[in-house]
């Protein structure tokens, strides 16, 4: 089974957003896979490797899904149905597309569905944002990599700081050095509190 070249793993009976594949309706309208007649055939990734693939048709004011899923120890089944799509108008003109959950009972307007033997919205499959499933300290190092990222530092709380990026005003740099310190150290006290150890954080 595929999708829209997330590069996400997919594996069941797991119960976040990461561990499924997904549809973006919003992706799929930029990349005009929405027009009336389009047959396109989508294929997910994983560092480099492809994990699955899907054929779209667009059929107008539903979106067709053919692909094969498989559950462990089973033999591969094959999917056809199709998707309801409905269009809001935009604030600034033009049309917004959205996805109707095909879940009996739901019908929710949605942006994303998520795979399994049927992509449904994630309420359906009782999934939670892997954020959700975060550690505190997990949640903090996630948003001091954040700014690492934007100063082009590399990845990772305990390599230090790197140098101020070429072109940045001195007074942000120094603003989103000292974010970044203050996550760090409230990352790795939440670390050492967790595992019962002593760690001396003020040189990182």
């Amino acid at each position: 089974m595929g999708g829209t070249g997330s590069g996400r793993g997919y594996r069941f009976g797991k119960d976040t957003t990461d561990d499924y594949l997904y549809l973006d309706v919003r992706w799929l309208q930029r990349s005009g896979l929405l027009e009336l007649g389009k047959d396109s055939t989508l294929t997910w990734r994983r560092n480099g490797e492809p994990t699955g693939n899907i054929n779209i048709i667009s059929e107008g004011h539903h979106l067709r899904l053919i692909y094969k899923h498989r559950r462990p120890g089973r033999e591969w089944q094959d999917e056809d149905y199709s998707i309801r799509l409905e269009w809001t108008p935009c604030h600034f003109g033009g049309l917004r597309a959205w996805f109707i959950c095909p879940a009996n009972g739901c019908g929710k307007r949605i942006a994303i569905l998520y795979g399994g033997a049927i992509f449904l919205c994630r309420h359906c499959h009782r999934l939670a944002y892997s954020c959700q499933r975060e550690r505190g300290y997990d949640r903090l190092a996630r948003k001091a990599d954040k700014i690492r990222d934007r100063l082009g530092w590399e990845a990772g709380i305990l390599n230090g700081r790197g140098t101020k990026p070429k072109g940045m005003h001195r007074r942000t740099y120094l603003r989103l050095r000292w974010q970044h310190d203050g996550l760090v150290q409230a990352s790795l006290a939440g670390i050492a509190l967790n595992f019962g150890m002593d760690l001396d954080y003020s040189r990182v």
